[in-house]
């Protein structure tokens, strides 16, 4: 495997773990206010594979923020208890809203080194044609 292909193969990895994690704080926003809802949580690990010398990273499996879920006084909403709470979801906005703004980033630098390699690559390309 030339370097080329070894930055190709990287740069994607990380393209396709961020690509997960935003579609997991997707999944967290739009369930903010859903009853019962726990925020999924996504960490990144780092595989080797020794074959082709190239470490790469990939997404653990989506956990569950254990965090208490937030009690909301409701007496009218049908998941009341006696007492006039039920249990909201423990979505923070504000905390999601910076992770996806941080997870797009990364993407977006992500993005720019494997379009650089290409670049880099296909130029090489035409260099040795000549």
């Amino acid at each position: 495997m030339n370097d080329f292909a070894k930055a190709l193969s990287v740069t994607s990895s990380g393209l396709k773990a961020q690509a997960t994690r935003l579609r997991h704080l997707a999944e967290n926003i739009s369930n903010a206010d859903t009853p019962g809802y726990r925020r999924k949580l996504v960490s990144f690990e780092t595989s080797f594979n020794a074959g082709s010398g190239v470490s790469s990273v990939e997404t653990s499996r989506v956990r569950l923020d254990r965090t208490s879920l937030e009690r909301v006084y409701d007496p009218a909403h049908p998941m009341a208890d006696e007492t006039g709470y039920f249990d909201g979801s423990n979505v923070d906005l504000m905390i999601e809203l910076g992770d996806a703004r941080e997870a797009q980033r990364s993407y977006e630098a992500n993005l720019k080194l494997f379009e650089q390699t290409r670049k880099m690559s296909s130029g090489l390309m035409d260099l040795l044609r000549k």
